[in-house]
């Protein structure tokens, strides 16, 4: 090759790459625009058809706000049980070895794989009239199925793996020297957890409280069943845009769709915030890309504090 050709080379190279890239991009936001652009900007045009004053007149309707009210209690209950009993449950995950871990580890899942609509069938099977439980909630004067105690069970379900999952990793990652180190100081488990682990897993905590929020405003599938969907009493924010619709009241179905993708949207965004500064906190402080950084191990972390298991040590699973 001559060394007049070897620019040209590179250059057609070059703009086969640009060529490339430009089509990659060009599909995406092809796709991003039909799938979501689109579909937003239809709902906020038909939400404001009518003008800023009907828009704001649908969330004064009694039904509405006790929709909205139910959504904003279901979704903090998720948020505080899930938080809780989640941090217990990556913390055993990751520092404890136990006969049937494996099998927890993959139980922890089970929301994702299963359908909410089955979650919710399969409450009523546990609690209703004549289910497992339902006597004995009955005794107690306890209402489960088509009412609040039952919507947030099926809340809970939906929403159980996200903490576990992203502080998990966390807890992994940060080993057991530090909480080794206050034990040397004398410092009795409970003070180390709440002084030291907690404080060292709070970004990914935080990260998988919005994704619990983000899960729970938008659950519909599971509540539906086990709610019975009863207009001011068990209806939440989603029951709300698929009762309206079905019952042809457009303006109330598109407000009440608007808030909640407005709401999902601020969620989601504080999330990928925290996602970053989470992620930073994996790897020592150092973005993906950056000299030092690296992606954090996708494997079955619960193994990850087993003295046995030296694939991890290596980083390898």
């Amino acid at each position: 090759m001559s060394a007049e050709s070897a620019p040209v080379l590179r250059r057609a190279t070059y703009d086969r790459h640009d060529a490339t890239r430009t089509g990659l991009l060009a599909g995406t936001w092809i796709y991003f625009s039909f799938m979501i652009l689109l579909p937003i900007v239809w709902m906020l045009k038909e939400a404001l058809a009518q003008g800023p004053a009907s828009f704001m007149a649908q969330f004064r309707q009694p039904e509405v706000i006790h929709a909205f009210t139910m959504t904003a209690l279901l979704t903090i209950g998720a948020v505080v049980v899930n938080t809780c009993f989640g941090v217990v449950v990556a913390y055993v995950l990751v520092r404890q070895r136990f006969w049937g871990k494996g099998l927890l580890n993959g139980l922890v899942d089970l929301p994702f794989a299963l359908s909410p609509v089955i979650a919710g069938y399969m409450l009523i099977l546990l609690f209703g009239p004549d289910g497992w439980f339902g006597p004995m909630v009955d005794r107690i004067g306890l209402k489960v199925v088509f009412a609040w105690p039952g919507m947030l069970l099926a809340t809970l379900f939906v929403t159980l793996p996200f903490v576990i999952r992203e502080v998990g990793p966390v807890l992994a990652e940060i080993g057991r020297e530090m909480d080794d180190a206050a034990a040397t100081l004398g410092a009795g488990r409970l003070y180390t957890f709440l002084v030291v682990t907690i404080p060292s897993i709070k970004w990914g905590l935080l990260y998988g409280m919005t994704l619990t929020i983000a899960r729970a405003i938008g659950e519909f599938g599971a509540v539906l069943v086990v709610s019975g969907n009863i207009i001011g009493k068990t209806q939440t924010a989603t029951l709300v845009v698929h009762q309206s619709m079905v019952d042809m009241q457009e303006s109330t179905a598109f407000a009440a769709a608007v808030a909640l993708a407005l709401v999902s949207f601020v969620v989601l965004l504080a999330s990928e915030v925290i996602r970053v500064r989470s992620q930073r906190t994996i790897e020592g402080g150092r973005p993906p890309g950056e000299p030092g950084g690296t992606e954090a191990p996708i494997a079955d972390y619960s193994r990850r504090d087993d003295p046995q298991d030296t694939a991890w040590r290596g980083g390898v699973a």
